[in-house]
Protein backbone atom coordinates (compact mmCIF):
# COMPACT_ATOMS: atom_id res chain seq x y z
CA UNK A 1 0.00 0.00 0.00
CA UNK A 2 1.25 3.44 -0.85
CA UNK A 3 2.31 5.79 1.92
CA UNK A 4 -0.52 8.14 1.12
CA UNK A 5 -3.76 6.46 0.19
CA UNK A 6 -6.44 8.60 -1.44
CA UNK A 7 -10.13 8.02 -0.96
CA UNK A 8 -13.16 9.62 -2.52
CA UNK A 9 -16.02 9.31 -0.03
CA UNK A 10 -19.58 10.34 -0.82
CA UNK A 11 -22.56 10.76 1.47
CA UNK A 12 -25.67 12.86 1.06
CA UNK A 13 -27.73 13.04 4.25
CA UNK A 14 -27.36 13.46 7.99
CA UNK A 15 -27.26 9.81 9.08
CA UNK A 16 -24.79 8.84 6.35
CA UNK A 17 -22.65 11.86 7.16
CA UNK A 18 -22.20 10.61 10.72
CA UNK A 19 -21.38 7.06 9.68
CA UNK A 20 -18.95 8.28 7.02
CA UNK A 21 -17.16 10.51 9.54
CA UNK A 22 -16.68 7.53 11.88
CA UNK A 23 -15.35 5.47 8.99
CA UNK A 24 -12.86 8.18 8.03
CA UNK A 25 -11.52 8.27 11.59
CA UNK A 26 -11.32 4.47 11.67
CA UNK A 27 -9.35 4.35 8.42
CA UNK A 28 -6.95 6.95 9.78
CA UNK A 29 -6.29 4.70 12.76
CA UNK A 30 -4.73 2.25 10.29
CA UNK A 31 -3.50 4.75 7.68
CA UNK A 32 -2.80 8.11 9.38
CA UNK A 33 -1.71 9.82 6.16
CA UNK A 34 -4.82 8.88 4.19
CA UNK A 35 -6.41 11.70 2.18
CA UNK A 36 -10.17 12.08 1.79
CA UNK A 37 -12.24 14.17 -0.58
CA UNK A 38 -15.76 13.93 -1.98
CA UNK A 39 -19.32 14.89 -1.03
CA UNK A 40 -19.20 15.78 2.64
CA UNK A 41 -21.61 16.96 5.28
CA UNK A 42 -20.61 18.82 8.46
CA UNK A 43 -19.42 15.77 10.41
CA UNK A 44 -17.32 14.53 7.49
CA UNK A 45 -15.77 17.97 7.05
CA UNK A 46 -14.98 18.04 10.76
CA UNK A 47 -13.28 14.66 10.32
CA UNK A 48 -11.03 16.16 7.64
CA UNK A 49 -12.81 15.31 4.39
CA UNK A 50 -12.26 17.92 1.68
CA UNK A 51 -15.68 18.86 0.32
CA UNK A 52 -15.63 18.85 -3.46
CA UNK A 53 -19.41 18.87 -3.02
CA UNK A 54 -21.05 20.18 0.16
CA UNK A 55 -23.68 17.52 0.63
CA UNK A 56 -25.90 19.32 3.14
CA UNK A 57 -28.37 20.35 0.44
CA UNK A 58 -28.46 17.07 -1.47
CA UNK A 59 -30.91 15.27 0.80
CA UNK A 60 -34.42 15.10 -0.63
CA UNK A 61 -37.40 12.81 -0.12
CA UNK A 62 -39.31 10.97 -2.81
CA UNK A 63 -39.29 10.71 -6.57
CA UNK A 64 -41.04 14.02 -7.25
CA UNK A 65 -38.59 15.94 -5.06
CA UNK A 66 -35.66 14.20 -6.77
CA UNK A 67 -37.03 15.38 -10.10
CA UNK A 68 -37.11 18.99 -8.98
CA UNK A 69 -33.60 18.72 -7.53
CA UNK A 70 -32.20 17.14 -10.69
CA UNK A 71 -29.98 20.11 -11.70
CA UNK A 72 -28.30 20.06 -8.27
CA UNK A 73 -27.73 16.30 -8.52
CA UNK A 74 -26.33 16.52 -12.03
CA UNK A 75 -23.90 19.28 -11.05
CA UNK A 76 -22.74 17.29 -8.01
CA UNK A 77 -22.33 14.16 -10.14
CA UNK A 78 -20.27 16.07 -12.70
CA UNK A 79 -18.06 17.68 -10.05
CA UNK A 80 -17.37 14.34 -8.37
CA UNK A 81 -16.56 12.62 -11.65
CA UNK A 82 -14.16 15.41 -12.55
CA UNK A 83 -12.48 15.26 -9.14
CA UNK A 84 -12.08 11.48 -9.40
CA UNK A 85 -10.48 11.73 -12.84
CA UNK A 86 -8.09 14.46 -11.73
CA UNK A 87 -7.08 12.97 -8.38
CA UNK A 88 -7.28 9.20 -9.04
CA UNK A 89 -8.45 7.87 -5.65
CA UNK A 90 -7.35 4.37 -4.73
CA UNK A 91 -10.93 3.53 -3.75
CA UNK A 92 -14.28 5.29 -4.00
CA UNK A 93 -16.40 4.80 -0.86
CA UNK A 94 -20.12 5.39 -1.29
CA UNK A 95 -22.13 5.69 1.93
CA UNK A 96 -25.88 4.98 1.83
CA UNK A 97 -27.78 7.58 -0.32
CA UNK A 98 -28.65 5.06 -3.08
CA UNK A 99 -30.62 7.30 -5.45
CA UNK A 100 -27.43 9.26 -6.07
CA UNK A 101 -24.68 6.82 -5.17
CA UNK A 102 -25.76 3.90 -7.35
CA UNK A 103 -25.65 6.18 -10.39
CA UNK A 104 -22.23 7.43 -9.31
CA UNK A 105 -21.04 3.84 -8.80
CA UNK A 106 -21.95 3.00 -12.39
CA UNK A 107 -20.23 6.09 -13.75
CA UNK A 108 -17.00 5.69 -11.78
CA UNK A 109 -16.70 1.93 -12.16
CA UNK A 110 -16.91 2.35 -15.94
CA UNK A 111 -13.97 4.75 -15.63
CA UNK A 112 -11.90 2.08 -13.92
CA UNK A 113 -12.23 3.01 -10.23
CA UNK A 114 -12.63 0.53 -7.39
CA UNK A 115 -16.01 1.07 -5.71
CA UNK A 116 -16.98 0.18 -2.13
CA UNK A 117 -20.54 0.59 -0.93
CA UNK A 118 -20.84 1.06 2.85
CA UNK A 119 -24.27 0.76 4.48
CA UNK A 120 -25.71 -1.31 1.71
CA UNK A 121 -28.86 -0.09 -0.06
CA UNK A 122 -31.98 -1.61 1.46
CA UNK A 123 -33.08 -3.22 -1.78
CA UNK A 124 -34.27 -6.21 0.23
CA UNK A 125 -37.05 -3.82 1.32
CA UNK A 126 -37.90 -2.21 -1.99
CA UNK A 127 -36.65 -1.64 -5.55
CA UNK A 128 -35.00 -5.05 -5.75
CA UNK A 129 -34.19 -4.42 -9.41
CA UNK A 130 -31.25 -2.29 -8.26
CA UNK A 131 -29.31 -5.44 -7.44
CA UNK A 132 -28.13 -5.65 -11.06
CA UNK A 133 -26.34 -2.30 -10.62
CA UNK A 134 -24.61 -3.56 -7.47
CA UNK A 135 -23.49 -6.77 -9.18
CA UNK A 136 -21.97 -4.87 -12.09
CA UNK A 137 -20.51 -1.75 -10.52
CA UNK A 138 -19.69 -2.41 -6.84
CA UNK A 139 -16.44 -4.22 -5.96
CA UNK A 140 -17.18 -4.62 -2.25
CA UNK A 141 -20.50 -4.31 -0.44
CA UNK A 142 -20.33 -3.71 3.32
CA UNK A 143 -23.56 -4.76 5.05
CA UNK A 144 -24.54 -3.51 8.50
CA UNK A 145 -27.65 -5.53 9.35
CA UNK A 146 -27.39 -9.19 10.41
CA UNK A 147 -29.59 -10.67 7.67
CA UNK A 148 -28.18 -8.66 4.75
CA UNK A 149 -25.08 -10.72 3.88
CA UNK A 150 -27.08 -13.91 3.37
CA UNK A 151 -29.77 -12.07 1.39
CA UNK A 152 -27.28 -10.44 -0.96
CA UNK A 153 -25.34 -13.65 -1.48
CA UNK A 154 -28.53 -15.57 -2.27
CA UNK A 155 -29.27 -12.92 -4.88
CA UNK A 156 -25.92 -13.24 -6.60
CA UNK A 157 -23.75 -10.55 -4.99
CA UNK A 158 -20.39 -12.26 -4.47
CA UNK A 159 -18.26 -9.71 -2.64
CA UNK A 160 -20.26 -8.77 0.45
CA UNK A 161 -19.06 -8.57 4.05
CA UNK A 162 -21.10 -8.10 7.20
CA UNK A 163 -19.30 -5.62 9.44
CA UNK A 164 -22.06 -5.03 11.99
CA UNK A 165 -24.06 -1.93 12.69
CA UNK A 166 -22.06 1.27 13.24
CA UNK A 167 -24.73 2.12 15.80
CA UNK A 168 -24.15 -0.93 17.98
CA UNK A 169 -22.57 0.03 21.31
CA UNK A 170 -21.90 3.50 19.92
CA UNK A 171 -25.32 4.96 20.65
CA UNK A 172 -25.48 6.41 24.12
CA UNK A 173 -26.36 9.63 25.86
CA UNK A 174 -23.68 12.03 27.05
CA UNK A 175 -25.55 13.10 30.15
CA UNK A 176 -27.87 11.57 32.72
CA UNK A 177 -31.62 11.78 32.54
CA UNK A 178 -31.65 13.98 35.65
CA UNK A 179 -28.97 16.39 34.40
CA UNK A 180 -30.58 16.72 30.97
CA UNK A 181 -33.98 17.49 32.43
CA UNK A 182 -32.43 20.04 34.75
CA UNK A 183 -30.58 21.68 31.84
CA UNK A 184 -33.80 22.17 29.87
CA UNK A 185 -36.01 22.94 32.86
CA UNK A 186 -38.08 19.79 32.51
CA UNK A 187 -39.90 18.48 35.57
CA UNK A 188 -38.07 15.40 36.88
CA UNK A 189 -41.24 13.60 37.97
CA UNK A 190 -43.56 14.23 35.03
CA UNK A 191 -43.56 12.32 31.72
CA UNK A 192 -41.52 13.59 28.77
CA UNK A 193 -42.43 12.77 25.17
CA UNK A 194 -39.73 13.14 22.50
CA UNK A 195 -40.73 14.17 18.98
CA UNK A 196 -38.30 13.25 16.17
CA UNK A 197 -39.67 14.68 12.91
CA UNK A 198 -36.74 13.60 10.71
CA UNK A 199 -33.71 15.39 9.33
CA UNK A 200 -34.93 16.37 5.87
CA UNK A 201 -36.88 19.54 5.21
CA UNK A 202 -39.74 17.74 3.46
CA UNK A 203 -40.08 15.28 6.34
CA UNK A 204 -40.23 18.05 8.91
CA UNK A 205 -42.84 20.00 6.93
CA UNK A 206 -45.13 16.98 6.53
CA UNK A 207 -44.59 15.19 9.82
CA UNK A 208 -44.00 17.77 12.55
CA UNK A 209 -47.42 19.51 12.28
CA UNK A 210 -49.16 16.18 12.93
CA UNK A 211 -46.83 15.54 15.87
CA UNK A 212 -47.59 18.97 17.31
CA UNK A 213 -51.33 18.45 16.91
CA UNK A 214 -51.01 15.11 18.70
CA UNK A 215 -49.02 16.80 21.46
CA UNK A 216 -51.73 19.43 21.85
CA UNK A 217 -54.35 16.70 22.22
CA UNK A 218 -52.26 14.98 24.88
CA UNK A 219 -51.59 18.23 26.70
CA UNK A 220 -55.32 18.97 26.79
CA UNK A 221 -55.93 15.62 28.52
CA UNK A 222 -52.89 15.75 30.79
CA UNK A 223 -51.32 19.21 31.23
CA UNK A 224 -48.34 17.70 33.08
CA UNK A 225 -46.94 15.95 29.99
CA UNK A 226 -43.83 17.65 28.62
CA UNK A 227 -42.67 17.63 24.99
CA UNK A 228 -39.25 18.08 23.44
CA UNK A 229 -38.43 18.20 19.73
CA UNK A 230 -35.08 16.75 18.64
CA UNK A 231 -33.36 18.38 15.65
CA UNK A 232 -30.62 16.36 13.92
CA UNK A 233 -28.51 19.43 13.16
CA UNK A 234 -28.51 23.23 12.93
CA UNK A 235 -30.38 23.28 9.62
CA UNK A 236 -33.02 20.95 11.01
CA UNK A 237 -33.41 23.14 14.08
CA UNK A 238 -33.93 26.18 11.87
CA UNK A 239 -36.54 24.33 9.81
CA UNK A 240 -38.34 23.26 12.99
CA UNK A 241 -38.29 26.73 14.55
CA UNK A 242 -39.53 28.28 11.31
CA UNK A 243 -42.39 25.81 11.06
CA UNK A 244 -43.40 26.26 14.69
CA UNK A 245 -43.50 30.01 14.15
CA UNK A 246 -45.48 29.67 10.92
CA UNK A 247 -48.22 27.61 12.60
CA UNK A 248 -48.40 30.12 15.44
CA UNK A 249 -47.31 27.75 18.16
CA UNK A 250 -46.00 30.60 20.27
CA UNK A 251 -49.65 31.68 20.63
CA UNK A 252 -50.88 28.17 21.48
CA UNK A 253 -51.59 28.24 25.20
CA UNK A 254 -51.92 24.44 25.29
CA UNK A 255 -48.23 24.00 24.41
CA UNK A 256 -46.22 26.38 26.60
CA UNK A 257 -42.51 25.80 26.93
CA UNK A 258 -42.06 23.37 24.04
CA UNK A 259 -38.32 22.66 23.82
CA UNK A 260 -36.38 22.34 20.56
CA UNK A 261 -32.97 20.74 21.08
CA UNK A 262 -30.25 20.65 18.41
CA UNK A 263 -27.71 17.85 17.97
CA UNK A 264 -28.54 16.13 21.28
CA UNK A 265 -30.90 13.46 20.01
CA UNK A 266 -29.50 10.62 22.11
CA UNK A 267 -29.79 12.71 25.27
CA UNK A 268 -33.34 13.68 24.32
CA UNK A 269 -34.30 10.03 23.89
CA UNK A 270 -32.56 8.90 27.08
CA UNK A 271 -34.38 11.54 29.11
CA UNK A 272 -37.79 10.77 27.60
CA UNK A 273 -40.38 8.24 28.66
CA UNK A 274 -41.68 7.64 25.12
CA UNK A 275 -41.02 8.97 21.63
CA UNK A 276 -42.67 9.55 18.26
CA UNK A 277 -39.99 8.80 15.68
CA UNK A 278 -39.92 9.29 11.92
CA UNK A 279 -39.17 6.05 10.08
CA UNK A 280 -35.48 5.69 9.23
CA UNK A 281 -32.21 5.27 11.08
CA UNK A 282 -33.65 7.10 14.09
CA UNK A 283 -35.96 4.17 14.86
CA UNK A 284 -32.91 1.96 15.26
CA UNK A 285 -31.14 4.56 17.41
CA UNK A 286 -34.23 4.89 19.61
CA UNK A 287 -34.44 1.13 19.95
CA UNK A 288 -30.78 0.87 20.96
CA UNK A 289 -31.25 3.54 23.62
CA UNK A 290 -34.37 1.66 24.72
CA UNK A 291 -37.02 4.36 24.63
CA UNK A 292 -40.50 3.00 23.77
CA UNK A 293 -41.60 4.49 20.47
CA UNK A 294 -44.27 4.91 17.85
CA UNK A 295 -42.91 4.90 14.30
CA UNK A 296 -44.47 7.44 11.94
CA UNK A 297 -44.12 8.49 8.34
CA UNK A 298 -45.94 10.63 5.83
CA UNK A 299 -45.00 11.68 2.32
CA UNK A 300 -46.96 13.27 -0.49
CA UNK A 301 -49.90 11.32 -1.91
CA UNK A 302 -48.07 11.09 -5.23
CA UNK A 303 -44.89 9.71 -3.69
CA UNK A 304 -46.82 7.17 -1.67
CA UNK A 305 -48.75 5.93 -4.71
CA UNK A 306 -45.47 5.58 -6.61
CA UNK A 307 -43.39 4.00 -3.85
CA UNK A 308 -45.80 1.82 -1.87
CA UNK A 309 -46.10 -0.91 -4.55
CA UNK A 310 -42.30 -1.24 -4.58
CA UNK A 311 -42.05 -2.04 -0.86
CA UNK A 312 -41.76 -5.76 -0.12
CA UNK A 313 -41.04 -6.04 3.60
CA UNK A 314 -43.37 -6.67 6.48
CA UNK A 315 -42.21 -3.68 8.54
CA UNK A 316 -41.19 -0.10 7.74
CA UNK A 317 -39.26 0.53 10.96
CA UNK A 318 -35.67 -0.71 11.11
CA UNK A 319 -36.00 -1.69 14.75
CA UNK A 320 -39.00 -3.88 13.86
CA UNK A 321 -37.07 -5.48 11.00
CA UNK A 322 -34.21 -6.32 13.34
CA UNK A 323 -36.62 -7.67 15.98
CA UNK A 324 -38.49 -9.59 13.26
CA UNK A 325 -41.76 -8.55 14.86
CA UNK A 326 -43.90 -5.43 15.22
CA UNK A 327 -42.40 -4.24 18.50
CA UNK A 328 -43.31 -0.61 17.76
CA UNK A 329 -46.60 0.43 16.19
CA UNK A 330 -46.16 1.88 12.70
CA UNK A 331 -48.39 4.79 11.72
CA UNK A 332 -47.76 5.29 8.02
CA UNK A 333 -49.40 7.77 5.63
CA UNK A 334 -53.18 7.83 6.22
CA UNK A 335 -52.79 5.91 9.50
CA UNK A 336 -50.61 8.73 10.82
CA UNK A 337 -53.01 11.22 12.40
CA UNK A 338 -52.93 13.35 15.52
CA UNK A 339 -55.54 11.08 17.08
CA UNK A 340 -53.78 7.80 16.30
CA UNK A 341 -50.43 9.13 17.50
CA UNK A 342 -51.74 10.61 20.74
CA UNK A 343 -53.61 7.38 21.54
CA UNK A 344 -50.47 5.28 20.96
CA UNK A 345 -48.22 7.57 23.01
CA UNK A 346 -50.70 7.47 25.91
CA UNK A 347 -50.67 3.65 25.64
CA UNK A 348 -46.87 3.61 25.77
CA UNK A 349 -46.87 5.77 28.89
CA UNK A 350 -48.63 2.98 30.77
CA UNK A 351 -45.89 1.61 33.08
CA UNK A 352 -46.54 -2.06 32.22
CA UNK A 353 -46.59 -1.45 28.45
CA UNK A 354 -43.53 0.77 28.73
CA UNK A 355 -41.53 -1.83 30.65
CA UNK A 356 -42.47 -4.64 28.25
CA UNK A 357 -41.39 -2.65 25.19
CA UNK A 358 -38.08 -1.67 26.78
CA UNK A 359 -37.28 -5.37 27.24
CA UNK A 360 -38.15 -6.18 23.61
CA UNK A 361 -36.07 -3.25 22.34
CA UNK A 362 -33.08 -4.46 24.33
CA UNK A 363 -33.45 -7.95 22.84
CA UNK A 364 -33.56 -6.48 19.31
CA UNK A 365 -30.54 -4.23 19.93
CA UNK A 366 -28.53 -7.22 21.12
CA UNK A 367 -28.80 -8.71 17.61
CA UNK A 368 -26.69 -5.87 16.19
CA UNK A 369 -23.40 -7.08 17.62
CA UNK A 370 -21.02 -5.51 20.07
CA UNK A 371 -19.51 -2.52 18.32
CA UNK A 372 -16.47 -2.05 16.13
CA UNK A 373 -18.32 -1.84 12.81
CA UNK A 374 -16.39 1.21 11.63
CA UNK A 375 -13.05 -0.48 12.35
CA UNK A 376 -14.08 -3.68 10.55
CA UNK A 377 -15.27 -1.66 7.56
CA UNK A 378 -11.97 0.26 7.53
CA UNK A 379 -9.97 -2.99 7.54
CA UNK A 380 -12.01 -4.43 4.67
CA UNK A 381 -11.52 -1.28 2.60
CA UNK A 382 -7.79 -1.14 3.24
CA UNK A 383 -7.50 -4.81 2.29
CA UNK A 384 -9.10 -3.91 -1.06
CA UNK A 385 -6.55 -1.11 -1.48
CA UNK A 386 -3.72 -3.58 -0.85
CA UNK A 387 -5.15 -5.96 -3.45
CA UNK A 388 -5.36 -3.12 -5.96
CA UNK A 389 -1.75 -2.03 -5.41
CA UNK A 390 -0.30 -5.57 -5.62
Amino acid sequence: MRTKTKFMIVSGEASGDGHAAKLVRAIREFAPDAEFFGAAGPKMREAGVEAVVVSDELSVVGLAEIGRALPVFLRAMRDLRTAAQKRSPDVVILVDFPDFNLKLAKSLKKRGFKVVYYISPQIWAWRKYRISTIKKYVDLLLAILPFEKEWYEKNGVRSVEYVGSPLAREIHSKTTRTDFRTKYQLDQDEPVVALLPGSRHKEIVRILPVMIEAASKMKAKDPHIQFIVAAADKKGAMDIEHLLTSIGLEKNTEMPGLKVVENETYDVLNSSDVAAVTSGTATLETGIIGTPLAIVYKTSALNYRLLEPLINVEHYGLINLIAQERVAVELIQDDFTAGSLSDELFRLLDPKVNSEMRLKLQQAADKLGHGGASARAAEAILKLVDQKSN
